[in-house]
């Protein structure tokens, strides 16, 4: 079974309209959203997309189970009440789709994390590999597979970044209009337009950057 697993979309619906045109030309048999999908400059939009897709799944991600208020004011009490319902996990085919590690949807993991914090994450878990995403970077650790971000990652690379789960898993990246994505956040209300057009379309997070400052945190 191929899966799409797209994770960490933020909001992000330019990204979002570029992956799901790659996902589509794939003919994959499954699409998982992994969390985090709203929390960013177009909510109403994102969820106008994703609930277009006859049958995606859904895991929900910290920023479900706690929106903040602007996003909770652009989808409105009904939306916000459907994405707080979302399982924390979703199975398909042997393999585990969780927003961070499958206990914790805010458990941070990234590819230079002790042996231990994995085994810790991953104690009681027998699946054959557990998708996750969260701490937006593309890698994998034994078992465990981040996706990366659709709409908000961290790879020194302003573009999408997600994953075809298969036998194996097999990472993405899509680029999207950036220049129109600018344009439409710099017109937008959001809050945090000025700042994310800033760190995340006109320079590009670096990878080592987040993984130092993630280890730090954990």
């Amino acid at each position: 079974m191929r899966v799409a697993a797209l994770y960490d979309v933020h909001g992000m619906v330019h990204a979002l309209e570029a992956v799901l045109a790659d996902v589509e030309r794939e003919r994959v048999e499954a699409i998982v959203f992994g969390g985090d999908v709203f929390d960013g400059p177009f909510p109403r939009e994102t969820l106008e997309l994703v609930r277009a897709i006859d049958g995606a799944r859904f895991v929900r991600g910290n920023c479900e189970r706690d929106p903040v208020e602007w996003v909770r004011e652009q989808l409105g009490a009904e939306a916000v009440a459907w994405s707080l319902a979302w399982p924390t996990t979703v199975e398909l085919d042997g393999v585990l789709y969780c927003h961070a590690t499958p206990a914790n949807d805010e458990r941070i993991l990234t590819q230079d994390s002790r042996d231990e914090s994995f085994d810790a994450a991953l104690a009681g878990d027998d699946h054959r590999l557990v998708v996750a995403g969260h701490t937006h970077m593309q890698f994998r650790r034994g078992r465990l597979v981040n996706t990366g971000s659709v709409g908000m990652p961290y790879e020194g690379d302003v573009a999408a970044f997600w994953a075809i789960v298969g036998e194996d898993v097999d990472f993405r990246r899509t680029p999207f209009d950036v220049e129109r994505a600018v344009r439409d956040i710099g017109a937008s209300d959001w809050p945090g337009r000025d700042e994310f057009v800033a760190e995340n379309l006109r320079s590009a997070p670096s990878r080592r950057e987040a993984i130092e400052h993630f280890e730090r945190v954990a």
